[in-house]
């Protein structure tokens, strides 16, 4: 039988109305009774019905979500974490892989296909005035977003661990995978973070070792780009990548050429993907806070989508570290 709203309830130890509204994200509910609630959801598998809902709102309980490339796992696992959360609150998510593209990013936020009450977008081609001026509520997430409904994140304490971190093993010629040089661009705006550390620490940026891999980030970009860089015989110890899927490849490129990781070369990623979790050797990583992100961006959604205020207007910033494995610490130590 189909789980009610009642046997949320009676398991929660809340009353139905609660129920409905920790389902509708009101406000004014405190933190202990909506977390019973979500994990009494999570615990029976209880879904709203989307027809009755339908009826009585008006609304179809779809939202789209814009990301990059999917083939990326940073991207997937966020794709990941926002179906968890939409699904809490009984939406579905509609999944677009933009590429970055303008014109694919504008297309969704003016509701292309139709059906969407709303749209969370990992914007690399719009900006925050596009989603402001949308035809469909609209929240950006991303690094840094402008102003307005948008979950952010801001890497740039943890590119900063990254290289004290490097430094404190012994490091000092550091390469960069993904050194972007489209102004504002995450890459753009790492390999910054990287040049304001580095002179921190006293390190010369060898600006050879600062390598544009092209628009995507994947194992194959960065294990070319990391082996270009090792054939051409410039010396470097360590090398940070803007993801963790460009970290991967390059740690192939390092393994194929003989060299031990982190005895030769130590290398760090960023994303803390399950794959920098379980690769040989672990990958020391930065985690950008993925299930923070999300939560945050369905919850600004939704106050949109309802027609309520957002109870912040600035960019909502996830918490973001360094997470010490073994491709900077050594195997058996992380």
């Amino acid at each position: 039988m189909a789980v009610t709203m009642q046997d949320v309830a009676r398991r929660a130890d809340v009353s139905v109305k609660t129920v409905s509204r920790v389902v509708n994200d009101e406000p004014h509910i405190s933190p202990d009774k909506r977390e019973r609630v979500l994990a009494a959801i999570d615990e029976l598998g209880y879904r709203l019905n989307p027809a009755a809902r339908t009826l009585r709102t008006g609304r179809s309980g779809v939202i789209g979500l814009g990301l990059p490339d999917l083939r990326e796992p940073y991207y997937a696992e966020l794709a990941h974490a926002v179906l968890q959360q939409a699904g809490r609150r009984g939406l579905t998510v509609l999944v677009d892989p933009t590429g970055g593209d303008r014109d694919r990013e504008l297309a969704l936020l003016g509701g292309r296909g139709g059906g969407l009450d709303g749209v969370l977008l990992y914007a690399l081609g719009v900006g925050a005035q596009d989603a402001v001026g949308a035809a469909l509520p609209a929240v950006l997430l991303g690094e840094r977003v402008a102003p307005g409904a948008s979950a952010a994140v801001d890497v740039d304490p943890a590119v900063a661990a990254a290289v004290a971190h490097l430094v404190e093993t012994g490091r000092r010629r550091v390469a960069v995978l993904g050194a972007d040089p489209r102004p504002g661009s995450p890459g753009a705006r790492r390999t910054e973070a990287f040049r304001r550390a580095a002179a921190v620490h006293g390190l010369a940026v060898d600006e050879a070792l600062l390598v544009d891999v092209g628009p995507r980030w994947g194992r194959q970009e960065g294990a070319v780009a990391a082996a270009r860089l090792l054939d051409a015989g410039r010396p470097f110890d360590a090398l940070l990548a803007h993801n963790d899927a460009l970290a991967l490849g390059a740690l192939r490129a390092a393994l194929d050429r003989g060299l031990r990781v982190p005895g030769d070369l130590a290398v760090i990623g960023s994303g803390d993907t399950e794959d920098a979790r379980y690769a040989v050797p672990s990958l020391t990583s930065i985690a950008q806070g993925t299930s923070e992100v999300a939560g945050t961006a369905v919850a600004l959604l939704v106050d949109r989508i309802e027609g309520r205020p957002s109870r912040d207007e600035a960019p909502r910033a996830a918490a973001v570290d360094l997470r010490l494995r073994e491709s900077t610490l050594g195997v058996g130590v992380a």
